[in-house]
Parts: C-alpha cells; structure tokens; sequence
C-alpha cells in the first residue's frame, strides 16, 4: 500500500472511530453520571497511552522533562481531561446526541477569535462571516425541527456545549505551544487530569458503579475518543502529502455520527440538524479564505 493510500486509510479508521464516540457518551451517560463517565473514560486513557508510549519506545521520555514541562502538563491537564469533557458530558446529559455533537464543531470559529487576543492574530472579514453562518447553524440546530422545538431545548445544554469548545480551543492553543511528542504531552496531561478527577469523584460523584453498559461505555471512549484513534490520526498525518486535505476529512465525523446515533440510540433525527451541521461546517470552511489570503500575503511580501 503506498504512504498517500495509508494515510487515507488510517484517516479513515480514525474519523470511523471518532463518529461512534457522541453515541458512546450517550450510551455511558444512561447508567452512569457525567463526572463518573469521563473518570473511567480517563482512566482507560491513561492505560492506552501508557501502554502506547511502551510500544513506540516512548517511556523514557518521560524523565527527561524539566521543571517547566511537568508544570505545563498540569496545567493542561486542568483543561483536557477535566475541563473541556466534565462541560461536554454534561451538555450530553442535557440534550440528545444529535445535538450536542453538532454544538460542539463550533471550535474552529471559537479558536479563531481567540486567537486575537491570546496570539495577536487579526480577524478578517471571511471570519466574521463564518461566525454568523456557524450562528445560523446553532440556531437551526437548537430548534430541534421547528420553532416549537425550542422549548423543549435545553438552554443550559446548549451553552455547555459551545462552552466546551471554548476550553478545547484554549487547550489547542496551549499545546501547540508544546513541543514536546505528542503522545508524551497527552499521557501526562491525563494522568495528572485523572488526579484532579479523583478529587471532584471524591466530592461530587460516587467512585462505585456495576458492571455493565455505562462501564463499558466509558472503558471504549477512553480507547477510542483519545488513545489508540489519536495515534491513527497523527499517523495519517505523517504519511500524507497533503495535510489539508486529509485535516479537512475530518467534517464528515458529525455526519457519520448521526448514523450511530439514528440506528444505536434510536433518536428521530430532524432536518433541521442537518441543516444546522451544513451551516456551522460551511461557515468553518469560509473563515478559512482568511488564513487562504493571509498565506498570500505572506508570500508576496
């Protein structure tokens, strides 16, 4: 098989699994309360890497960081796992999968204007109009098939789940920042999260669960939400030839999502979230003619 047909396959693998997981927290979330789900989830996490960092030869890494780093993992551990999923799973409580996972695709646009004020960048024209096509999509989506649809929406749902895209776009732009492996980073930055959740178990939730569904549920997203399928995804990376497209590969994840969630869950999918998705993926795609016209720029110059 030749590098650029691998990559479409492990990018593929990759999006597959990360389709499957807005059911998975669903699934999860039936037996089990939003704090537990991403406690086991990042616990199975921090096994899958671990065990990963041995395969790749990867462990003695981990102490050769300085100071610096490990107070960095910390820090970013505070934000991906605790932050960004605790807001997420309980956006998930609040609302039907096919509503939350579509919230949260609003990330890129969110990265973007944060980007103004934690990187410098400048906002263009192109962005501030995908902002307002995202928005035209938020609302579709919240209406859950027609105006009526909005009473029985979740509001608190609703602002978690863009809420959560906030933190992952604070997470992204402080580990971008990091140079360290990728796998390195993502191992101390869930194990100490998985700290930090061992306390809010101790003081919100409740450290017993049965074996069963929920259990499950949370063992599987903690494989495929962030272990194994983020090394597939960095593998498809590596081997192709072209990165933006293969980055751009990953707007179909949403709408294979909602054939998990139609024939797993069984929920009646509305054409408004269809709609809804079309519009936050085309306004990510129209803010992306900016940084199209500031390469440009940079090259001219």
């Amino acid at each position: 098989m030749k590098p650029t047909d691998r990559s479409y396959f492990y990018a593929g693998l990759a999006i597959l699994l990360w389709s499957s997981v807005a059911t998975a927290f669903k699934l999860g979330l039936s037996e089990l309360d939003f704090i537990q789900l991403i406690f086991y989830a990042s616990a199975t996490s921090v096994v899958v890497l671990f065990i990963i960092l041995l395969i790749q030869g990867k462990f003695k890494h981990l102490f050769h960081q300085t100071r610096n780093q490990w107070l960095y993992s910390i820090f970013l551990g505070a934000f991906n796992p605790v932050f960004y999923y605790l807001v997420l799973f309980k956006a998930y409580s609040l609302l039907p999968a096919q509503l939350a996972q579509p919230l949260n695709m609003v990330w890129p646009i969110v990265l973007t204007l944060l980007s103004v004020p934690l990187l410098g960048q400048k906002i263009g024209r192109w962005s501030i109009v995908g902002l307002f096509v995202s928005f035209a999509g938020v609302v579709f989506i919240s209406s859950q098939g027609g105006l009526s649809g909005f009473q029985n929406t979740s509001l608190t749902g609703v602002l978690l789940a863009l809420g959560s895209s906030v933190f992952w776009s604070l997470y992204w732009i402080l580990n971008v920042r990091d140079s360290r492996d990728g796998v390195v980073k993502l191992f101390l930055n869930f194990l100490f999260g998985l700290l930090f959740l061992t306390v809010v178990m101790y003081f919100f939730s409740d450290f017993r669960v049965q074996p069963g569904t929920g259990l499950y549920a949370a063992i599987y997203v903690g494989i495929f939400e962030v272990g194994v399928t983020y090394v597939f995804w960095m593998k498809a990376m590596q081997l192709s030839t072209n990165n933006a497209k293969i980055g751009n590969m990953v707007f179909l994840t949403p709408f294979l999502s909602l054939i998990f969630i139609r024939f797993i869950l069984n929920e009646t999918l509305f054409v408004t979230t269809f709609i809804g998705l079309a519009f936050i993926v085309a306004g990510i795609f129209v803010q992306q003619l900016d940084r199209k016209r500031q390469t440009k720029d940079i090259k001219v110059r």
